[in-house]
């Protein structure tokens, strides 16, 4: 297996001259381990096509399908468990959300959103904090993790699911805190840095300098062009938009507190923020800049909110949080659609009732009106969501750390309640681990 240092990495070469950290373009240092080199020749001269690279539609014979009867809600059920599920360290979307992957303190498992059904699973001796897919190809980003890491936590591995191992690897000087992948990027992010790579031959493109990052927040673009790059500038409240077509850098103080979540548009215009007050998500502009829009969480309380998400066309945002509602607002900006910002008005869209602008004063800028969410989803308070807009119309899929899986309906003229389509326990079944 060919690794790749970074540059600050004790772990390269002690005879080679690392690449300078005032030349975020130095290639990173190659080390070769005999024959297995030529697993990174195969994998460098790759094109990582998600249309030559899919998933398989079945599971191999020595694997079997999840359980994806629809269960009872946990909400409507307290039936306990016979057997203690595996503990979860991971879960993400791929770039489409048509699929997400499970890491846990055994290994790792693709699922696929809808249907719900197991793609693939790999049983490992110890656990894996981080799976990251690109689209559904059979290339991994993978980082070990838990009490007992299957990989060093300060290494990214590439895993090629095809041969079932490891075909190059990353090395740092810190602990990996997350990895985004495009089909022509690796991004990996470390708690106050930043390393951009070239998904071809590893090639070391760009690095940055963060704020205290110790969540990994990292947004990239996934529409076809270049890449429009979001991380944590370089105080409190600051995000950092990088568009790599016009190399230009745009920070942009979003709130007064720090930085919880953030989110992109598949395109990269459109950027949606949240702070640790938990009580105001911001909608940005990522060229200029400028503030577009503003939602407001239901409650004057804090939160802390987990995920945000935009659907594929800009037209709905989704917020979950530790208060155990998963929110849906309908937006007015949209990807590609330019405007200025708006007069302050009590005019809204029928279906999102606005709160008095007296009830925020000194909080909302002058020009926005302050929006509630049109649907609502209630969940168990207390446990992480990550949420996604589904490939069916107005549906929302919804994944729990404690290997829950949602998927609901929202009502787009009459909003409230959204209707829960079906629910599963990705960690119940006999044949996980």
């Amino acid at each position: 297996m060919t690794t790749v240092s970074s540059p600050s990495s004790p772990w390269q070469n002690p005879d080679s001259t690392p690449a300078s950290d005032s030349d975020p373009t130095s290639p990173p240092h190659h080390r070769d381990r005999g024959d297995d080199a030529e697993s990174l020749d195969s994998f460098s001269s790759m094109t990582l096509n998600a249309e030559d690279f899919n998933l398989p539609d079945r599971i191999p014979d020595s694997n079997r399908y999840l359980n994806t009867q629809t269960h009872t809600s946990p909400l409507e059920s307290n039936s306990p468990t016979t057997t203690p599920p595996p503990s979860l360290l991971h879960l993400s979307f791929n770039q489409d959300h048509a699929c997400f992957a499970v890491g846990t303190a055994r290994g790792f498992l693709i699922l696929n959103c809808d249907p719900f059904r197991e793609i693939f699973r790999r049983d490992f001796a110890r656990g894996v904090a981080v799976v990251e897919m690109l689209f559904r190809c059979n290339i991994l980003a993978l980082v070990g993790g838990g009490p007992d890491p299957q990989y060093p936590p300060n290494k990214v591995m590439i895993w090629d699911d095809h041969q079932s191992r490891c075909i190059g690897e990353l090395s740092f000087r810190s602990e990996v805190r997350s990895v985004r992948l495009r089909r022509d990027r690796i991004v990996v992010v470390l708690e106050q840095k930043i390393f951009v790579y070239n998904f071809v031959d590893l090639k070391l493109m760009h690095q940055i300098e963060t704020f205290a990052n110790p969540k990994g927040l990292c947004a990239v673009s996934q529409g076809a062009g270049s890449m429009v790059l979001v991380c944590p500038g370089l105080q409190k409240g600051q995000v950092r938009i990088e568009h790599y077509a016009s190399k230009r850098t745009k920070f942009v103080l979003a709130h007064d507190s720090r930085i919880a979540c953030f989110a992109l548009t598949q395109d990269g215009s459109l950027l949606a923020t949240a702070s640790s007050k938990g009580t105001l998500v911001r909608i940005f502009n990522t060229v200029d800049g400028t503030l577009r829009q503003e939602v407001v969480r239901r409650g004057a309380d804090r939160a802390e909110i987990y995920s945000l998400a935009f659907s594929s066309n800009a037209e709905w945002l989704a917020v979950s949080s530790d208060k155990g509602t998963v929110h849906v607002f309908g937006l007015k900006v949209n990807s590609g659609v330019k405007d200025t910002p708006r007069i302050a008005s009590n005019v809204t869209r029928p279906t999102s009732p606005s709160s008095s602008l007296s009830l925020f004063k000194g909080v909302l800028p002058k020009y926005f009106s302050s929006e509630w969410s049109v649907a609502q989803f209630r969940l168990v308070e207390g446990t992480q969501y990550i949420v996604a807009f589904g490939h069916q119309k107005n549906t929302v899929v919804i994944l729990g750390m404690d290997g829950s899986f949602y998927r609901c309906q929202f009502d787009p003229v009459n909003g409230g309640e959204m209707s829960q389509l079906e629910y599963h326990n990705c960690l119940k079944s006999p044949s996980v681990f």
